[in-house]
């Protein structure tokens, strides 16, 4: 059997679709996701009431929390041991998300361990791949060429 979400290209199609539980599911997963001590009462008491219902989201929520802490403090060395728990018991997702990094386990480790990123090299990289889309069928390459070496 097939997920009627790909079949038909569209949400109507799923019988459980409703935009009113889209929305909730992001504003769940923001509070899974933001540092505990950044939620309001309500908000910690509306997730402790999703985590008491569901226990797979309870162990994603424990391993996302626990994943968005090594990313945030660069705690690299702790990776290995949270792929190990996430292999082990966490929900289908989290498994695979936890076999893609043991794949590339160094640089994931090194990227969570060292303080210097590429994130301004990737971001012109953005800046050039943006002005070409713009630029396309419309200008010369010498034009391209000015205003990349020009733009700050």
């Amino acid at each position: 059997m097939t997920d009627p979400w790909y079949d038909s290209g569209s949400a109507k199609a799923c019988s459980s679709y409703s935009p009113a539980r889209d929305r909730r599911v992001q504003e769940i997963t923001s509070w899974i996701m933001r540092p505990r001590e950044t939620l309001t009462e309500s908000q910690d008491e509306r997730l402790l009431q999703v985590r008491l219902a569901c226990p797979d989201i309870t162990r994603a929520c424990d391993l996302a929390r626990a994943f968005a802490d090594m990313v945030r403090h660069q705690r690299g060395y702790l990776l290995l041991g949270w792929i190990r728990q996430a292999e082990q018991d966490a929900p289908k997702p989290m498994q695979g998300f936890a076999g893609f990094l043991r794949q590339d386990l160094d640089a994931v480790t090194a990227g969570l361990t060292l303080s210097w990123s590429s994130g301004v090299v990737e971001g012109h990289a953005m800046r050039v791949k943006k002005l070409k889309r713009a630029m396309y069928g419309r200008a010369s390459h010498e034009l391209l060429r000015t205003r990349i070496l020009t733009q700050p």
